[in-house]
């Protein structure tokens, strides 16, 4: 069976596709206005092996705060839809990404419950012209739409660029992980309660 999905969020302030394959390429269609989160999301679907088309228009006019955090919950949402009954999957992943001076550990689990701890500091308010504190309001929305909890931690880093970028890279590797099917138990879901959800 496909693992694909696709979803559309229509609001006032943006509206959004965004459309996943777990089991593809890393082959990727982003456009949300944004170039740095473009780069970002690219960046995951590339390195998680997910194929990701995202279409997104906002009111950027006002800033990027919405376009952001609502393309978190788009895609999360597709790879909500997409996993399903959660059978099969490996569950867990987690990831030690270094990128030059900077070092971002990411840990998943795709349990249904989504929470966000989030321990990145950037020593910059901005890349480029983005906000660097959008970062987090993108990661809390996609664990909370894809029911991921997720702990995302910088553990060295001065420049804020490369910081971003381990963030996206090790979520990117982690998810990977843990949407893989794993072959002993690909018939079943993995908890002792039967079911991965939030109730």
């Amino acid at each position: 069976m496909a693992r694909t999905a696709r979803v559309e969020r229509n609001t006032n302030e943006t509206r959004i596709s965004a459309s996943v394959d777990l089991d593809g390429t890393g082959a990727y269609d982003v456009a949300t206005g944004i170039g740095f989160l473009d780069h970002m999301l690219e960046q995951l679907s590339r390195h998680s092996l997910i194929d990701l088309t995202v279409k997104a228009e906002g009111d950027l006019h006002i800033d990027a705060h919405h376009t952001t955090e609502d393309s978190g919950y788009a895609v999360g949402s597709a790879v909500a839809q997409a996993l399903g009954e959660r059978r099969g999957i490996t569950r867990y992943g987690a990831c030690l990404l270094p990128m030059d001076e900077a070092l971002t550990r990411v840990a998943i689990d795709l349990s249904g419950r989504p929470y966000l701890s989030w321990g990145v500091v950037f020593p910059t308010q901005k890349v480029g012209d983005f906000d660097t504190e959008l970062f987090k309001e993108w990661f809390r929305a996609f664990a909370q739409a894809s029911g991921a909890t997720l702990h995302v931690d910088n553990l060295k880093g001065e420049n804020s660029h490369h910081i971003v970028e381990t963030c996206f890279k090790g979520l990117a590797r982690a998810l990977r992980a843990a949407v893989e099917i794993d072959p002993r138990k690909a018939d079943a879901v993995p908890s002792t309660k039967g079911a991965l959800r939030s109730d």
